[in-house]
């Protein structure tokens, strides 16, 4: 049962982080578009970009396609990821970020689903 209510947690964490990142491309705030700026991209595009993370953060809270949500979501993080590490930024709160938050969504997954934990030992099996 604890096993269950942190899965909660951190996926509502997860979710309410990228709810908020989407919303606030989707609005395209001046912070946005300063950020996109600074990274390289047009902000013109972060409509579009707040709208695939809306996407991919719906599939992942809907239990039957989470996992396909956490792949995509998995993806825009290693993009997010090689933008900050292409500009030199700060290692551990810029650039690894997607790596953390890739950790805590994938992290329910394992706790709930015992077939993902069969695909994906984190421990080597006994011979």
């Amino acid at each position: 049962m604890t096993k269950i209510w942190i899965a909660r947690a951190l996926q509502a964490l997860v979710v309410l982080f990228m709810l908020f990142d989407s919303s606030i491309k989707l609005v395209k705030i001046q912070p946005v578009i300063d950020a996109f700026t600074t990274l390289g991209y047009d902000p013109s595009q972060a409509r579009l970009i707040g709208s695939i993370e809306l996407i991919c953060t719906l599939l992942y809270l809907v239990p039957r396609t989470a996992v396909l949500g956490a792949v995509l979501l998995t993806g825009i993080f290693g993009g997010a990821i090689a933008s900050h590490l292409r500009l030199d930024d700060p290692l551990f709160t810029h650039t690894l970020f997607g790596l953390y938050l890739g950790g805590m969504m994938w992290a329910p997954l394992f706790l709930r689903d015992a077939r993902l934990r069969q695909l994906l030992p984190l421990t080597a099996r006994a011979a």
